[in-house]
């Protein structure tokens, strides 16, 4: 409703208008027409009286009371138009139910309150002025009644104020009341939306924790199951081309556990793919959030077993290598989280040599490169010690970065390198062009290797550079931040 008591076309409670015309319900049509038929017929008896009293046509005062009484029908619209009508024919001693019905109305309605208040006051003079010339003209009548001067002007005072403030203020009291109800209705409804969008927040929130953590598992099952794969697929090459006892029947074992190692890692590859796909558990709903777990639980006890069985001792020469290469995955799949100490367990850097003698074991040249500096060979000399999480990470990306070469670029040489700098930890794996000569273990790749150390590294606030040398080699260089997690 504007400021002259137009409506905008809306219900009481912000409804849209569903009734004919401006009115919001069809019951609000019918409580008007009715009101509006009873003000015509007061204001046509009225309008006849006036006539009589004042020597008019009756016809005349009759007119005017069928043009004033139906104005109740668009009080809702215009509310003021209502109450001035009413103050315009209060001279005519009509339109009592006009007047009391438009106060309401315009005092209930949007209708800025300095103009109700201008226009109630209006009416009260009028009804006070009326009021007071009928009563002095009726004591004036009466020859035996003489009252005190102070009786008429009370009295029309007193008529005024009962005629004009009950609907006033009832109107007001509907308007609060109204004011109220909508804005609680406001602040349901915006609580509502923030709940809402809280929700979807949470559940977002819930879907990006579930695809960290799938990726996290994805992660470790890699680099804890990939790399003791890896070597026992090269180590089955080996045997299979230096066997000298009964080269048929060693060199169909060997092909059977370098068969049972390519299936291993491609069964492998293709459980990293669910884990790292997101819309999976979406898609599965409740079922699939607990394959995470589940999956870290089988990781964790296949690292458990690795691990004992890696300090059993070995037999022969092969042996001792697959030994060798079994205590330092038994490490790796240490790091796998468990039930809240994922932080204080994993291969730290001083096992690196055993993973470097690994390596060398199945036949690589590896070279290890440690650069220490200016004022930390006291540091290292006293066992210089980082944040496990940082250890491990680098450790990782050597294991890495040393399965990748027996992978893709078997009989080339490679160098490691690890510098302690002030402030931040640097390792560079390197490796040169894959040697002629060298047998292909046929290893699968999935792609994974490079993305896992990229996410580890990145994950410390670190940098991650990959990528080809100018000699046909391949390398892999990370840095990471040590000043804010130095134990």
């Amino acid at each position: 409703m504007t400021a002259t008591g137009a409506s905008e076309g809306v219900g009481a409670r912000g409804a849209p208008v569903s009734g004919p015309w401006w009115w919001a319900r069809r019951r609000s049509a019918v409580l008007d027409a009715f009101l509006a038929a009873a003000s015509t017929v007061e204001c046509v008896w009225e309008g006849t009286l006036f006539a009589h009293e004042a020597q008019l046509p009756g016809l005349l005062g009759m007119l005017l009371g069928l043009l004033a009484g139906p104005v109740l029908l668009v009080r809702r619209r215009w509310p003021v138009v209502v109450v001035l009508v009413s103050i315009a024919v209060m001279p005519a001693e009509m339109g009592g139910l006009l007047s009391v019905v438009g106060l309401y109305t315009l005092a209930a309605s949007d209708v800025p309150r300095r103009i109700t208040g201008l226009l109630a006051g209006m009416t009260v003079v009028g009804t006070l002025v009326t009021t007071f010339l009928t009563l002095r003209e009726d004591v004036a009548t009466q020859q035996d009644f003489h009252p005190p001067m102070w009786f008429v002007p009370l009295m029309a005072l007193a008529v005024g104020l009962v005629l004009t403030a009950p609907p006033v203020l009832w109107g007001l009291y509907i308007a609060a009341r109204r004011r109220l109800v909508e804005s609680l209705r406001e602040r349901a409804d915006g609580l509502e939306r923030e709940l809402s969008l809280l929700a979807d927040r949470a559940e977002e929130r819930a879907e990006w924790a579930r695809n960290e953590e799938r990726t996290r598992i994805a992660r470790e099952m890699h680099d804890v199951v990939a790399h003791r794969v890896s070597l026992m697929v090269v180590h089955a090459a080996a045997l299979q081309a230096v066997a000298l006892k009964d080269p048929e029947k060693a060199s169909k074992n060997a092909g059977l556990v370098g068969d049972m190692g390519r299936q291993a890692l491609t069964e492998l590859r293709e459980m990293l793919g669910v884990l790292r796909t997101a819309d999976g558990a979406s898609g599965r709903g409740t079922a699939a959030s607990g394959a995470p777990e589940r999956l870290a639980a089988v990781a964790s006890r296949a690292g458990a077993k690795a691990t004992v069985q890696a300090r059993v001792p070995s037999a022969d020469g092969a042996s001792a290598a697959s030994s060798s290469a079994g205590r330092s995955v038994g490490g790796a799949e240490s790091s796998v989280p468990g039930a809240g100490d994922a932080d204080a367990e994993g291969p730290c850097l001083t096992e690196l040599a055993d993973l470097v003698g690994q390596s060398r074991a199945a036949g690589m040249v590896v070279e290890l490169m440690v650069h220490e500096s200016a004022e930390g060979e006291a540091a290292a000399g006293a066992g210089r010690r980082y944040a496990a999480r940082v250890e491990r990470t680098v450790y990782r990306v050597v294991q890495e970065a040393l399965t990748n070469v027996h992978k893709h670029a078997p009989g080339a040489r490679a160098r490691v390198r690890l510098a302690h700098r002030d402030g931040e930890l640097a390792v560079q794996v390197e490796n040169g062009p894959c040697e002629g000569g060298a047998a292909d273990a046929g290893l699968p790749s999935g792609g994974n290797g490079l993305v896992g150390m990229r996410e580890r590294v990145t994950a410390l606030g670190g940098v991650f550079v990959s990528g080809p040398t100018e000699a046909g080699g391949f390398r892999v260089s990370a840095v990471l931040p040590t000043v804010a997690s130095r134990l």
